[in-house]
């Protein structure tokens, strides 16, 4: 704002031939984007305590004052760590909103139950938080490793995702410190005995899930083989999908802009240059959704966007800018194809429409390289990767480097002839460069101005006016009028050298020491890269390639090579941890395999529903699967760890499972919503960055919910782990002198 009043405030000083335009307003974009998740958080935090009515109106308002201290907290840390609020972090904390109250409602539910055993409000408060606290450090530990090597995932993909896992695990920390002392504080101050059973709510939510899933767990229990065969042909009929959902990397920005470029033929003038891009600006023109053209020449425009450079200076090269009036993605998408159509018609010139995109910079998303160290074999084995790819439905804008060239003028010097002649090489040199280009002889500079101007000698040409840089460029006939200093007089450039043209590449590139060429195609709309390029690269494989060239991909597949080669590595050093974590918990291997069964069950809901909702598994989505192994696994956590003490205690093992699995239930199934209504926002966003994310983590929460409360039961009876009784509650109380509290008030667990 300060920016634009300085603008108004110096354009009022313009002669009246001069005109300020304002093409190109970055805050606009962010005001938008950040208005957007300001409602999408907001909206989720009505949704998040409208999941937490069960527990009654007190304990919610206790609840959702984690809500701004873990903010506020997570803000602070964010800031204090170099990181910046934008919309990756933004996304992070919608993301954990969900489970910043996890931990709160573990506190205020297990205070209620001790409250409503009898026991004073203050007490309960404390004994209810001693008896959680190791399970709920446990839960945090497997959730904050399953985010924590998304913060070293290598190259440009890594560094632009780096803010989301560090907002989610920053808030997530400061959610358990709040959760073991301000919460505590306030339930004992504010929460007050009610019904046996809670309110009105939980009672019919209890009522309806006990009278479903009672007896489908005995079913369960009593066939648990076929149970559990029943689980993996779930998940391993999920995977079949992976095909069918198909890849990618990073998706469109969907921003109200869009660039035009510009490539006339090497060698062509800045005014050739300059004709092809007012013909662009003609088309544009005639498209009234269409505002505010911005035209560079000879070089691209100013950065308007984070990972798009503007190439260097280049008499064939031009970009236009333009914004979009009243943006929607899919009408903008049927706008741009139509003005593609319009732009093809032009002769001379090569015409692209692009799009911005979010990630790191990528030249296409299809690519293929050629690679061969004799160029005549690597032309023409570019030109048939380039036919193949042209034949391929679904590519546009293809383009072979191989095919460009430019003319280059050779003059062959006779050293005999000149040698007799008594001229030498470097004075025919200067006399073909001062005909063409001119010479710089001096330089000179103005008083007071740092900068130093040229002075250049040139050749008058005939019908110039005046005979400077800029004007029509030199025929071949000016060199007939070159003289080349000589002893017995000038001689003429012709009796002295050959002047011909030959073609020659307009660059040479080399990929690790070998020569190459890379053909790259657009791809058209809703199209999709990845099945595109495995089509290509199945017939391109078809090929009689010329001896000593081969083909390997690049584009967008080498770059989620590198990108997903990360989010690899991350996924096992994730998995390691959660599972280090709940061998420490539990000590034994049998209940880390129990709680971990949950995480195949969590990547069946998440694939469906990137399936379901005609999403690709994307860079985003991948992390979503990553996260995913720390949000559900903490069901699991405390499911076992309850089955475990009412063992402990004496109850049978199916009388344990079974009690456990009812009891916990609810509460499982509350923490769960009050993450859905976390990530319900982001998911109808209809993002193609975030929105994957976040229907990877619904769909993997609700999967491993419902199914794990099945699935977990079940294996829990085949692989029974050992307990050891535990002291009586008798003992427990004299040793105290303080009240016993509720069987296995092991608390509501966090989903």
């Amino acid at each position: 704002e300060k920016l634009q009043a300085e603008l108004d405030a110096w354009q009022k000083g313009l002669p009246p031939s001069i005109v300020l335009e304002r093409g190109f307003d970055q805050s606009k974009n962010v005001a938008h984007r950040l208005g957007g998740f300001v409602r999408d958080f907001g909206l989720a935090i009505v949704l998040v305590l409208v999941t937490l009515l069960p527990l009654g109106l007190r304990a919610s308002l206790v609840v959702m004052v984690s809500i701004p201290l873990s903010l506020a907290v997570g803000v602070s840390l964010l800031h204090a760590f170099g990181f910046s609020i934008n919309q990756l972090s933004i996304v992070g904390f919608v993301i954990a909103l969900g489970l910043w109250v996890d931990y709160s409602v573990v506190v205020v539910e297990n205070t209620a139950r001790w409250i409503r055993e009898g026991v004073p409000p203050q007490q309960a408060a404390i004994q209810a938080t001693k008896q959680i606290t190791l399970s709920v450090l446990g839960c945090t530990a497997t959730l904050i490793l399953a985010f924590v090597p998304l913060l070293f995932l290598p190259g440009t993909a890594g560094m632009f995702i780096r803010s989301m896992p560090v907002a989610v695990v920053v808030t997530i920390a400061a959610s358990l410190v709040v959760s073991l002392t301000v919460v505590p504080f306030l339930s004992s101050r504010l929460l007050k005995p009610e019904a046996e059973h809670g309110n009105i709510i939980f009672r019919a939510m209890s009522w309806i899930i006990g009278f479903s899933f009672r007896p489908i767990l005995k079913r369960a229990l009593a066939w648990p083989k076929t149970s559990v065969v029943l689980g993996l042909g779930l998940f391993v009929g999920s995977l079949a999908l992976v095909p069918k959902i198909g890849f990618s990397l990073f998706p469109k920005a969907n921003i109200p802009q869009f660039m035009v470029t510009v490539r006339a033929p090497e060698g062509a003038s800045l005014a050739e240059t300059d004709r092809a891009a007012r013909y662009v600006e003609a088309v544009l023109a005639r498209h009234d959704a269409v505002k505010n053209v911005a035209t560079t020449v000879g070089r691209g425009n100013p950065q308007v966007y984070y990972n798009m450079n503007a190439p260097d200076e280049r008499p064939n090269y031009a970009e236009v800018f333009a914004e979009v009036k009243d943006y929607e993605p899919k009408t903008a998408s049927r706008m741009y194809d139509a003005i593609r159509k319009e732009l093809a018609e032009y002769p001379g010139a090569r015409i692209e429409l692009k799009e911005f995109e979010n990630g790191p910079p990528l030249d296409a998303p299809i690519a293929l390289r050629v690679l061969g160290n004799d160029p005549a074999k690597l032309e023409k084995a570019a030109a048939q990767v380039e036919a193949v790819v042209e034949k391929t439905a679904g590519t546009r804008d293809v383009r072979n480097p191989a095919r460009d060239r430019r003319t280059d003028l050779r003059v062959e010097i006779d050293r005999s002839k000149a040698a007799s002649l008594g001229a030498v090489v470097p004075d025919i040199d200067k006399s073909v460069r001062l005909a063409l280009s001119g010479l710089v002889p001096a330089g000179y500079r103005m008083a007071g101005r740092d900068e130093s101007l040229d002075i250049r000698l040139v050749v008058a040409r005939e019908g110039e006016r005046s005979p400077v840089p800029g004007g029509e460029r030199p025929t071949l006939e000016l060199l007939d009028r070159v003289y080349v200093p000589a002893p017995g007089g000038g001689v003429p450039l012709a009796q002295v050298a050959n002047v011909t043209l030959e073609p020659s590449p307009t660059s040479i590139r080399h990929f690790q020491r070998e020569r190459t060429a890379v053909v790259t195609s657009q791809i058209a709309s809703g199209a999709n890269t990845d099945r595109l390029t495995k089509q290509i690269l199945g017939d391109v494989a078809k090929l009689d390639l010329p001896e000593g060239t081969r083909v390997v991909p690049a584009g967008e597949i080498e770059s989620r090579q590198e990108s997903f080669g990360g989010i690899g590595a991350a996924s096992l050093i994730a998995l390691f941890g959660v599972l280090a974590v709940l061998v420490l918990e539990f000590r034994t291997f049998k209940s880390t395999l129990i709680v971990a069964s949950v995480v195949p069950l969590g990547v069946l809901g998440g694939l469906v529903g990137l399936y379901v909702t005609g999403n690709t598994l994307s860079f985003t989505a991948t992390i979503g699967f990553v996260a995913l192994m720390g949000i559900e696994v903490k069901n699991s956590i405390l499911l076992v760890d309850f089955t475990n003490q009412l063992r402990s205690e004496g109850m049978g093992l199916d009388e344990a499972i079974q009690k456990a699995g009812e009891v916990r239930f609810v509460p499982i199934l509350l923490t769960t919503l009050t993450a859905l209504g976390g990530l319900v926002p982001l998911a109808v966003e209809a993002s193609p960055l975030y929105s994957p994310l976040a229907i990877v983590l619904m769909g993997g929460l609700i999967s491993s919910t419902i199914l794990a409360r099945i699935v977990t039961p079940v294996l829990y009876k085949l692989l029974a782990p050992e307990v050891e009784p535990a002291p009586s509650k008798e003992a427990e109380a004299g040793g105290t002198g303080s009240h016993a509290g509720p069987t296995a008030g092991a608390g509501l667990v966090a989903a």
